[in-house]
């Protein structure tokens, strides 16, 4: 799936941005962009296993709220000043993409969902 190949991308963006990070945030914020860039392929891999649209959907709400969740990460680095605006301009440009194609997607099987 396009939408998973994205997300494997966005997250080796993460990987190399939190590298990056102070070595401070290695158990704090690198540790929760992580987890949240994992969450995305991972759910979007474990709904697709499942065995109707209806819980892909479920999966693919929650890949959609780790999306926002790295995305307010994102945020706060350069709050902080940890990441400037051109090392994550990558990483949101592909964040926005992945998010537009879950919606997208879930809004696809929701309108199929509908006509069944």
């Amino acid at each position: 799936m396009l939408v998973w190949q994205k997300s494997m991308k966005l997250l080796v963006e993460i990987y190399r941005l939190v590298q990056l990070l102070p070595k401070t945030e290695t158990y704090g914020l690198a540790d929760q962009m992580r987890r949240a860039v994992v969450s995305i392929p991972a759910n979007i891999a474990e709904g697709k296993g499942r065995d109707s649209d209806r819980e892909f959907i479920r999966f693919l709400s929650i890949s959609r709220g780790s999306c926002s969740e790295l995305e307010t990460h994102l945020e706060a680095c350069l709050l902080v000043g940890y990441l400037n605006e051109s090392d994550v301009k990558d990483a949101f440009s592909l964040l926005d993409e992945v998010g537009k194609m879950l919606s997208s997607l879930m809004k696809k099987l929701k309108n199929l969902a509908s006509k069944v």
